[in-house]
């Protein structure tokens, strides 16, 4: 989100300063013509906070270059001059790009702040630290902000929240309400093992899904270029001669044949259908009907099933107080929790359940028909005996190792098929090349 300054005069000739965040000029003007329209003000002026490049000399002659974010070039100019500094020169960066910091900086950023925590570091001195050590330019970039905002008296939920598209808008979330808990430790702890989660998480899925997949279609390519291309050229040499073709190598040579003719088809329909299905599950609808009919799909949905409950559960053990006051926690969780059927079914069910009729917690999840019944039964059970949190925690703990060495388990069967579908192609393959060279050609006079 950038940040925008406007300035106006109301009826009275007062000159109004104001700012806001937008993701664009555009909207920045829209929001800032409601606030117009509200307090009767004339906008004079939209400025867009920037980051400009500088290069001072210090009093003993050494030079020093550094970047500043500003509303304009004369700011920052002014401010160093302010500060002592002599031959100020100031320039807009050209390309002002911020970039995201990578995944594996975020979770390093968010375990160490919760190991600091634990030692009872104070968060300034925190911040300090991992700026000086973290060498990502983005990640520091987020730090500095991040450490700005908190010196400027910021409430700790916005300055995160304004760190949402680098951070991501979950771990942003959770270390907005950290700020305001007093458990600050226990809650970047357990944002840092969601995060670790989630990120091995989709290195398994990706060994599971992806290098198969491309192995796949690689050896598809492969194969479809010997059968159309140079296959043909040794068969129709021994046809042209009026050698007759086994019924292996006529087949290969009629699928030849047909890849041929057909290959414009053949090629959309292998694009095509995939970009429309991909387009469509990115949709909101989409989302919601790919996380419903996902966690049915025969071996890998229970794994996806049980590791959107665990997700649940573990942000749920983070949140919860137990005082009562937890739909907010409810809601958190399910939007957490990575399947958007579910999160909607939480959302739209239970949570009105709760409050509009008064029903328990374990019955309104039940009425959501999104979790299994042994984690509604740990639920019940912890909500009986008053250790709710801890039940969350021990099922989150449980489904995690399941997945876990299920997803190994995965992992392994779909290289053992993989393996078993090029030793079937390579062996077809051998058999038609075998067949093609013990055929012979009828001579003249035969």
């Amino acid at each position: 989100m950038a940040e925008f300054r406007y300035s106006g005069l109301n009826p009275q000739g007062k000159r109004i300063v104001g700012f806001v965040e937008a993701k664009n000029r555009n909207e920045a003007k829209q929001k800032i013509s409601v606030l117009a329209e509200q307090h009767s003000f004339i906008i004079n002026s939209i400025d867009t906070k920037s980051t400009y490049l500088y290069q001072v000399k210090r009093k003993n002659g050494e030079i020093s270059r550094g970047e500043q974010k500003a509303f304009s070039k004369d700011e920052v100019d002014l401010a160093l001059r302010r500060l002592g500094f002599e031959d100020v020169k100031v320039q807009k960066k050209l390309f002002d790009i911020n970039l995201k910091p990578p995944y594996n900086d975020v979770i390093t950023f968010i375990r160490l702040s919760a190991d600091l925590l634990r030692e009872k570091l104070p968060y300034d001195e925190i911040l300090n630290l991992m700026e000086t050590d973290i060498s990502n330019k983005s990640m520091k970039r987020v730090i500095k902000e991040i450490q700005a905002d908190l010196k400027e008296g910021k409430d700790g939920e916005e300055v995160f929240n304004r760190q949402a598209q680098s951070l991501g808008k979950f771990p942003a979330k959770m270390l907005g309400v950290a700020s305001k808990s007093g458990n600050m430790a226990e809650v970047y702890d357990n944002t840092a093992k969601f995060l670790e989660r989630n990120l091995d998480f989709r290195k398994s899925l990706r060994s599971a899904m992806l290098m198969p997949t491309i192995t796949m279609l690689v050896l598809a390519g492969a194969v479809v270029f010997y059968i159309g291309y140079i296959f043909p050229k040794t068969a129709e040499m021994f046809a042209k001669f009026g050698a007759e073709l086994p019924p292996l190598t006529r087949a290969s040579l009629d699928l030849s044949h047909f890849l041929q003719n057909n290959i414009t088809w053949i090629l959309l329909l292998m694009i095509v259908p995939p970009v429309i299905l991909v387009r469509l599950a990115l949709t909101k609808k989409g989302k919601e009907l790919v996380g419903k009919y996902s966690v049915k799909i025969p071996v890998i949905g229970p794994i996806l099933h049980k590791s959107s409950i665990e997700i649940f559960c573990r942000v749920f053990h983070s949140l919860y107080t137990g005082s009562g006051e937890n739909i907010e926690v409810i809601r958190t969780s399910a939007e957490a929790c990575r399947n958007k059927y579910m999160e909607n079914r939480i959302k739209q069910i239970t949570i009105p359940m709760m409050v509009r009729d008064g029903k328990s917690f374990v019955s309104a999840l039940e009425e959501a028909g999104v979790f299994t019944d042994n984690a509604l039964t740990r639920f019940n059970t912890g909500a009986e005996s008053g250790t709710l949190k801890k039940v969350t925690l021990q099922v989150a703990n449980y489904y995690e190792r399941e997945t876990t060495y299920k997803m190994k388990a995965l992992v392994d069967w779909i290289q053992v098929f993989v393996a078993f579908i090029i030793m079937i192609v390579m062996t077809l393959l051998t058999i038609v090349s075998a067949e093609t060279a013990v055929m012979q050609p009828k001579l003249p006079g035969m």
